[in-house]
């Protein structure tokens, strides 16, 4: 091909403005439609009802009758009202003649009044706890009402008072024996059934004995619990075989945390209850079902599961029939349809813009959407299902917020995944072809900003600069705030011997950093230059640069090119090898297909700039520390392309440490957080219009991995309060339900697949050096994350202390370089093996904690491995490697897309 007729197609390439869009699309429909079709399968085959369960056709023995319903609570102080009760007692009376009640407190006195006519027999209960005085007027109270009503048929003096602690054996007794003398019915106690065996005294002076049978407590699987109650059951008729038992409570819970092997849910509260029922019918057995209606107010001091023993719901709807097929969700469907449709419309709206993509690859992205909203689905669906207060929505609230952002990032991220290997048209491809000898191409000045730099270091840099193969340019070198005149004399004095060309300025102590000394450079620009180039003071530029991206601003629409930076120092050591690679993940993966949508970053060095365009935005933003990305974003706010070409034209050098690695990403992100900030309006704004779609898609997402590991920070230090709360207090702190730990762990092993993938397709390195390079982006998260928010709460750039030492062994300085991440990851370990061993690794909520946990401390490893290995000396020097031009790709993400040397 020609140069004109490169130049021609360039032209036509870079002019498409607007992506096609392929909502007609055959393949995405087929695909999108398909994985609808397969995950509403998926969603009814996990869903479908259990039609294995015995019916049961009789009356059920009794209820345990506590009648609060929402907003009411004993601890409180708000009973229900005597309409309440009265509308309960006759929903309870249409399936038993027995109610059992726990205390006369309130209203709750008048249970025996109310149910009057309601052929319901009442087992009175008083309440007994470590208050005498309380006590003597709930018992008072117990005997006034017994005495007064018929339908109080037996008494139960106190409620698992000696299993609480509350009494001791013979303070009950003295109570009990009081109640028996005041009244004319049989008056018992009740404690589950090791309490009676425990102190059989007890049984002596009781005229029944009520026994609490409840295995889910005792971690019983449900498929034996109902012959392990009977068990039981068995062991106290053995020990007081001249007793009458009444089973004062037994059932299983709808909901709840595993304990051990016993699985509380909706279907196993069926069978359970109807396989006892069954059996209570034919061996007579008496017993209270526990309980009649959910009482959330008890899960503040029991955990979740307390809530949801009864038979009922909260708003008294029967959870499942006696008879006929049992469902664990019953409103499932209307959630799948939900996720189902949702899924629908996020995949097309983002495979209506890349309708190139193969087949393939779009049935892969429909399947992946398709996971993860059915997960956000079954987490509202769970929430829809749960009783929760108002600080405790706030809460679930909160994270289902975080789950619907998770879902964003793992979508946009399956989106680059699938553009990335399965796309096959480049529409803003550009072939950086030298311009022959003689095309007349316009005037550059390159500008190139030092400060304390090596001055022979700079000398080769200029050198490079000194053997371009272009005719109209200059050089302006802008020394600022190097007090030693040692430092840059020999620089002025080598651009003195290279020529006219090459002009030195040496400003002393200057505001504005490296934005500022550009900006003074911009003001010494030759005044018939119409690019500025940029370059930082270790690359050594190829000879062609010039020539092969100057005619880019042959288009006036283009506003600046970018073309990648690239490394030549390599020691032989481990570490830079791993962080060449990390860097060239973004360059010839993410750039790419951000030029697709004309959404680049720009990142400094090897950049060129329309002078007029630069000048029309009043140059550089010496408030920001990362100025180059900062107006690469205005210049495509005012309506500017740019040019971005895959192959590299000049190389630099690395960090020499791991410290100073961190501090180059910290910088980076701070100053990408500012320029959020900066310009909220123009990202996020709908009605604002100056960035593309495309362009406000890869600036978002491009920069949401980094508010993740912001987020990051959080979440581990809530993880660790929570795990000294499971530790501490298993009661009042139970584990998150799964569908909260599932999606971290997910996101983790996703983008690790992720980066592996893109690595290999687009990236020319081996398996382990794509290892390497994720390990490196790992160890960076915990200085990305603080960088974010203080770069989205504060101004000014904290100052960052380089650990001293320099002289201790290897391991030393890596764990002094990476000491507070050496803190956080030992203490997340420790708190996964506290909650482990406390647990005894006995459920699927504890084993899934401590892989959340693991999984939270990954960043935190790789960050001290490799700070060590950075603090290995280095083998002998091994061949540079360089990367070779990499195809057509998509953003990674986390990694660095905001750039500033």
């Amino acid at each position: 091909m020609t140069y004109q007729s490169q130049i021609q197609r360039q032209d036509a390439l870079l002019s498409t403005a607007k992506p096609r869009k392929g909502w007609a699309s055959p393949g995405s429909w087929a695909a999108a439609l398909g994985a609808g079709v397969v995950a509403l399968g998926l969603w009814g085959a996990a869903n479908r009802p259990a039609t294995n369960i015995p019916a049961y056709h009789g009356e059920i023995g009794g209820f345990a009758f506590s009648p609060f319903h929402k907003g009411e609570s004993p601890q409180t102080g708000d009973y229900p009202s005597t309409a309440e009760i009265k509308s309960d007692l006759a929903l309870a009376a249409k399936y038993t003649h027995n109610i059992r009640t726990y205390t006369v407190e309130g209203d709750l006195g008048q249970i025996p009044a109310l149910a009057e006519g309601m052929h319901l027999n009442v087992t009175l209960g008083g309440w007994l706890d470590r208050h005498p005085e309380a006590n003597a007027k709930e018992l008072a109270k117990l005997v006034q009402v017994a005495n007064a009503n018929a339908d109080v048929t037996q008494l139960m003096v106190g409620n698992e008072t000696i299993l609480r602690g509350d009494m001791t054996v013979p303070d009950l007794i003295n109570d009990i024996d009081q109640v028996k003398a005041e009244t004319h019915v049989p008056v018992s106690t009740a404690e589950p059934w090791h309490v009676w065996l425990k102190y059989p005294q007890l049984a002596q002076h009781v005229d029944f004995i009520t026994v609490h049978l409840l295995p889910y407590w005792e971690g019983v699987p449900e498929n034996i619990a109902v012959q392990d109650a009977m068990h039981r059951l068995q062991m106290v008729h053995d020990r007081f075989p001249n007793k009458r038992i009444v089973i004062g409570e037994i059932g299983w819970p709808s909901d709840g945390i595993d304990i051990g092997a016993a699985r509380a849910s909706n279907i196993n509260q069926a069978r359970f209850l109807r396989d006892f029922f069954n059996l209570a019918q034919q061996d007579h057995i008496d017993y209270f079902v526990m309980e009649a209606f959910d009482q959330p107010w008890k899960t503040s001091f029991e955990g979740r599961a307390a809530g949801y023993w009864g038979m009922f719901t909260l708003d008294r709807h029967q959870k499942w029939s006696l008879t006929g097929p049992v469902e664990n969700n019953p409103h499932w469907f209307e959630y799948a349809l939900g996720g189902v449709l949702a899924s629908l419309a996020a995949t097309m709206l983002l495979l209506s813009r890349r309708p190139d993509i193969r087949f393939t690859g779009k049935l892969a992205f429909a399947a992946l959407v398709e996971g993860f909203t059915a997960i956000l689905a079954m987490l509202f669906m769970n929430m829809g299902e749960t009783y929760l207060s108002m600080s405790a929505a706030a809460v679930w609230g909160a994270l289902a917020a975080g789950q619907g952002l998770l879902l964003f990032l793992l979508i946009a991220d399956s989106f680059d995944l699938v553009e990335t290997i399965f796309g096959r048209i480049s529409r803003r491809h550009y072939e950086p072809i030298p311009a022959p000898a003689g095309a007349k191409l316009p005037k550059v000045s390159i500008h190139l900003p030092i400060c304390n730099e090596p001055p022979e270091m700079v000398k080769l840099t200029l050198d490079a600069l000194a053997n371009l193969d272009y005719e109209r340019y200059e050089v302006l070198v802008i020394d600022n705030n190097t007090m030693d005149p040692a430092v840059w004399e020999p620089v002025a004095e080598h651009c003195a011997r290279l020529g006219p060309k090459f002009r030195f300025f040496t400003l002393g102590k200057y505001k504005g950093f490296k934005a500022g000394a550009l900006n003074f450079g911009l003001r010494e620009t030759a005044p018939d230059a119409e690019i500025i180039g940029v370059i930082d003071s270790d690359y050594l530029v190829d000879p062609d640069w010039l020539r092969c991206m100057v005619p880019a601003f042959d288009n006036p629409a283009v506003g600046f090119t970018q073309s990648p930076q690239d490394y030549r120092d390599n020691d032989g050591g481990l570490f830079k090898r791993m962080m060449f690679w990390e860097y060239a993940g973004f360059f010839h993966a993410g750039m790419v297909t951000r030029n697709e949508r004309n959404a680049i970053i720009q990142h400094g060095t090897m950049t060129l700039v329309r002078k007029q365009a630069l000048l029309n935005e009043n140059g550089w933003a010496e408030w920001c520390i990362t100025e180059d990305s900062q107006l690469g974003l205005r210049l495509f706010r005012a309506g500017y392309e740019a040019v971005y070409s895959k192959k590299s034209f000049g190389k630099g050098v690395m960090p020499d440490d791991y410290n100073a690695f961190r501090k180059q990403r910290f910088r980076w992100a701070y100053g990408a957080m500012r320029i959020v900030r900066a310009n909220a309006g123009a990202l996020f704004n709908p009605f604002n219009k100056e960035l593309t779609l495309g362009q406000r898609w890869h600036f978002i997402t491009g920069w949401l991995p980094w508010f993740g590991d912001a987020l990051g920070i959080v979440f581990l230090a809530m993880g660790l309060a929570w795990s000294a709360g499971l530790i501490l207090d298993p009661v009042r702190f139970e584990f998150p339900i799964a569908l909260f730990m599932l999606p971290s762990i997910g996101l983790f092993f996703f983008k690790i697949v992720q980066i592996l993938a893109l690595y290999k397709n687009r990236v020319p390195c081996g398996f382990l050096d794509r290892v390497g390079a994720a390990v490196a982006g790992l160890a960076l998260s915990h200085s990305i994350g603080k960088a974010v928010w203080k770069g989205l709460f504060t101004n000014k750039l904290p100052f960052i202390r380089t650990p001293k030492m320099k002289d201790a062994p290897a391991l030393v300085q890596g764990l002094v370089m990476a000491r507070e991440e050496l803190v956080l990851l030992l203490l997340t370990w420790g708190a996964a093996l506290g909650v482990g061993f406390g647990h005894h690794w006995a459920t699927l909520e504890t084993k899934l904690w401590v892989a959340v946990l693991f999984t939270q401390s990954m960043p935190y490893l790789a960050s001290v491995g490799v700070s060590i290995l950075a603090s290995l000396p280095a083998k002998a020097a091994a061949p540079v490697i360089t990367a070779a031009p990499a195809k057509q790709t998509a953003s990674l993400g986390a990694m660095h897309p905001a750039a500033g040397d």
